[in-house]
């Protein structure tokens, strides 16, 4: 199958990307967060090494507001991700 356009991180790969495209297409915030927290996984394994950023949420939240080609609020996703790492005890200040 042929793509017009590249993909937005290879680590990450088209699958997600389209699925990033999926979730931006559900209705409310409450929808589309149990879709974001497995898009946020599949990210979190293809860059290990984000876990140790500062920043981790608003890095994985530009990624995925790019991969959905602008529909997905950055604020909206980047909350997700501190929730998870709210979970796991990773606090941000």
């Amino acid at each position: 199958m042929k793509y017009a356009e590249k993909i937005t991180d290879r680590q990450v790969g088209r699958n997600a990307e389209l699925f990033a495209r999926a979730i931006a297409r559900k209705e409310t915030p409450e929808a589309r967060y149990p879709y974001l927290r497995i898009l946020i996984s599949v990210i979190e394994q293809a860059h290990p090494e984000w876990n140790q950023a500062p920043k981790k949420d608003k890095q994985i939240a530009h990624l995925i507001v790019q991969m959905s080609k602008d529909t997905l609020d950055f604020d909206e996703v980047a909350e997700v991700v501190r929730v998870r790492d709210e979970e796991r005890g990773f606090f941000y200040d």
